[in-house]
């Protein structure tokens, strides 16, 4: 079996967005992969750990973080 992870991050008018034009674009990316012959699968959180950034002799030093990703999961048999 084969897979393919895509990764997944909508974008929305932050005053006229809803969950239905979130909703939408997902559909139309798996829609998309159908159409090349991947089967969706599921979508996956991965947490992932932002290193910190020291900047030049500590100025402009950034404090590491954790941030979640979605990843649209598809397979092909």
């Amino acid at each position: 079996m084969e897979y393919k992870v895509v990764p997944f991050v909508a974008t929305i008018d932050p005053i006229k967005g809803t969950s239905e034009h979130v909703a939408e674009q997902l559909e139309s990316m798996i829609k998309h992969f159908t159409n090349q012959g991947w089967e969706y699968v599921r979508l996956e959180g991965v947490s992932t750990f932002v290193h910190p950034e020291t900047g030049c002799f500590g100025l402009g030093a950034k404090p590491g973080y954790t941030t979640t990703r979605q990843m649209v999961v598809f397979q092909k048999r």
